[in-house]
């Protein structure tokens, strides 16, 4: 019954996309994620998700500065005015999990 209404809505395309491509996530201790901080090899907690962001430190607007926290809590830093709102969106395609409570 939910199908047919997300069919007749126009919505099935989104509602198959979000069902197939939600993946299970996978969880990170601290430490692991610590040992990704450098340039070659660039991971960075926010706000407790775990995101590989090495094929974007070159592309990175403001140079060496995501390299900061690299390895490790990058939150304050990402939620700083010098970042566009088109970041929130663009962090997204990086995640790669979630950081172990």
């Amino acid at each position: 019954m939910t199908v047919s209404c997300i069919q007749s809505s126009g919505y099935a395309g989104k509602a198959h996309s979000y069902l197939t491509d939600n993946k299970e996530s996978k969880t990170y201790r601290e430490a692991e994620v610590s040992l990704h901080n450098k340039r070659t090899d660039c991971w960075i907690i926010i706000k407790n998700k775990v995101y590989d962001v090495t094929s974007y430190v070159e592309e990175h607007p403001g140079g060496d500065a995501i390299l900061t926290h690299a390895g490790d809590d990058s939150t304050e830093g990402f939620f700083g005015p010098q970042h566009a709102t088109r970041v929130f969106d663009m962090i997204e395609d990086f995640y790669i999990g979630d950081l172990e409570h």
